[in-house]
């Protein structure tokens, strides 16, 4: 695939960079390599799956050693 550079810079078609959302552009030897960033944990995660067996309501008794200790 060629490219050409804008006054912006290049824009990379979206089916190369799959479904990354951020990536690190290194440049060496002449070459740019561009690598995607693994998305880490961040607190806007909490609760997106928060149980992975077979309880049916994983919130029930979550609180409980708070208030009754």
């Amino acid at each position: 695939m060629k490219l050409t550079a804008t006054e912006q810079g290049l824009l990379i078609p979206k089916e190369l960079l799959g479904g990354n959302q951020e990536f690190e552009i290194i440049q060496e030897q002449g070459k740019i390599i561009i690598t995607s960033i693994k998305k880490g944990y961040s607190i806007w995660d909490l609760g997106s799956n928060p149980v992975e067996c077979d309880v049916r309501d994983g919130a029930i008794n979550h609180d409980h050693y708070l208030y009754e200790q």
